[in-house]
């Protein structure tokens, strides 16, 4: 059985220093295509239902479809769901099948935070389920601007809210499509110095190979949350490919055109950080 929770994959990354990829899926033909190259390399990835995948197809479908691929894998494969804003969110990920759920209370207090975090990840260990929770605000790029994260509020909640991993704000910006990200490295290894907790960076397309390999090796960063470089190569080798192949109309046939520079492209991504 290689479905996986958060905390088994996560606890190995950071006692052996490297990190895992959090791979964010928006359908069929991108899970399938992660999950094959995970095997193909001999590498555990995350598979990431985030707001845009569940707004298009239903939680239970989703939950059902990851199960399905990490089951049929020989390497482990998190089933994550990414973005719940809500106890009920999270519930319904839980009985659907996931094997890890994050809750944002990012933009919360801190207290309500915690209080919510802690209330969630109680249910979710009972099921032998990882819980993510979110300190500081990762904004977006071209939108909402990013809170970093206090160290000695990450402290607290690493402390009160019995998460399993914690992800931060520093310098990581949501739907990047160029590496301008500027991590506060400073600030990470001020919030690792005060919790042991093992960190994780949203938005982190905006962060360099180079960048990604160091904090994945040199600090308590081990996931990173990887969707803007991965959909950007599907929709500009889709539209590319479309434009050279006018004849083709099957959507299916379509859809397929792009998933080898996915491959590509998933294979450098996976390997920059989990393979040392």
């Amino acid at each position: 059985m290689t479905v996986a929770t958060l905390s088994d994959v996560l606890s190995k990354a950071k006692e052996n220093k490297y990190a895992v990829a959090g791979l964010v899926v928006l359908g069929w033909e991108d899970a399938r295509c992660y999950a094959e190259t995970a095997e193909d390399l001999g590498l555990p990835i995350i598979l990431q239902a985030g707001p845009g995948c569940r707004a298009n197809t239903p939680v239970p479908i989703l939950g059902k479809m990851f199960r399905y691929l990490a089951e049929k894998s020989s390497q482990p494969i998190v089933c994550h769901l990414d973005h719940g804003y809500s106890k009920e969110e999270c519930i319904e990920g839980m009985e659907s099948g996931f094997t890890s759920v994050m809750f944002d209370g990012s933009k919360l207090s801190l207290s309500e935070n915690i209080e919510k975090t802690h209330e969630i990840a109680e249910l979710a260990h009972k099921n032998n389920i990882s819980v993510e929770g979110e300190i500081g605000f990762v904004g977006y790029n071209e939108g909402a601007a990013s809170q970093s994260t206090d160290p000695i509020e990450a402290k607290e909640f690493a402390d009160k809210s019995n998460c399993d991993a914690m992800a931060i704000s520093a310098g990581n910006v949501h739907l990047q499509t160029n590496t301008s990200s500027s991590i506060d490295t400073d600030a990470i290894e001020k919030i690792q110095s005060l919790t042991s907790i093992p960190l994780v960076l949203h938005g982190s397309s905006g962060i360099d190979h180079t960048l990604r390999r160091k904090l994945a090796s040199t600090t308590n960063v081990c996931k990173f949350n990887i969707g803007t470089e991965l959909r950007k190569t599907f929709g500009d080798n889709l539209r590319k490919k479309m434009d050279q192949n006018p004849n083709i109309y099957d959507r299916i046939q379509l859809i397929n055109l792009p998933l080898q520079e996915l491959k590509t492209v998933t294979k450098t991504v996976i390997e920059n950080i989990t393979k040392f």
